[in-house]
């Protein structure tokens, strides 16, 4: 299966199809797992999506974000430990990335805090982006954890998902042939940051799916 034929791109530039085709070409050449990478980024997407009002950026945001999920474990081509600063790391020097140094450094960091400790000024490369950028990278790096911790048995258990929220939760429901329990211990561990930055509580809701 080509997994490009997979993904709509119709919203994006030429310029922007262009480097995520270069994005899918470096996560083919890392050996990245197809099946929970396009799981996350859809349900990353998702969240995007239907959380716009809420996190308030644009196709661009959408363009990092995804990006970023499809890049977010290519860390593994090294082993587990660390793989997402190994990632980092991976789209800050690879020539496979036709991006400039900005775009390198939000996405690569949307990547990274996918997983374990949160943006932090302590972070040099963090520290580097302006303070509009940095908002970016928090915003999105929260949706790109909750869609990671919704696949954290690499199963595709969760089959639908739908965000909403209003001034005091955000709320998640998914649906699936059965409850996910490990999937929804993992998203609202990894939801510490979608709090952290919307300044509400997270809440995983569970819909049959028939």
């Amino acid at each position: 299966m080509n997994a490009e034929n997979t993904l709509d791109w119709s919203m994006y530039s030429a310029d922007q199809q262009a480097h995520l085709r270069s994005a899918l070409e470096l996560a083919q050449a890392c050996q990245y797992d197809v099946q929970h990478t396009h799981q996350v980024l859809r349900l990353a997407l998702r969240l995007f999506d239907d959380l716009w009002k809420l996190h308030g950026l644009d196709v661009e945001g959408r363009f990092w974000l995804e990006m970023a999920a499809l890049l977010h474990d290519i860390g593994w081509v090294e082993g587990r430990k660390g793989h997402h600063k190994v990632a980092l790391q991976i789209i800050l020097k690879t020539p496979l990335l036709l991006l400039d140094p900005r775009e390198r450094l939000l996405i690569g960091l949307i990547a990274r805090y996918h997983r374990k400790a949160l943006p932090s000024l302590r972070h040099a490369h963090y520290a580097a982006l302006s303070k509009p950028d940095r908002r970016s990278v928090r915003r999105l790096a929260a949706l790109l954890r909750v869609a990671d911790g919704l696949d954290v048995s690499h199963q595709s258990r969760v089959t639908g998902l739908r965000a909403s929220y209003d001034d005091k939760s955000v709320y998640l429901t998914y649906t699936s042939p059965t409850s996910a329990p490990e999937e929804e211990r993992a998203a609202a561990q990894k939801g510490d940051l979608l709090e952290k930055v919307y300044k509400r509580r997270l809440v995983l809701q569970y819909q049959p799916a028939f």
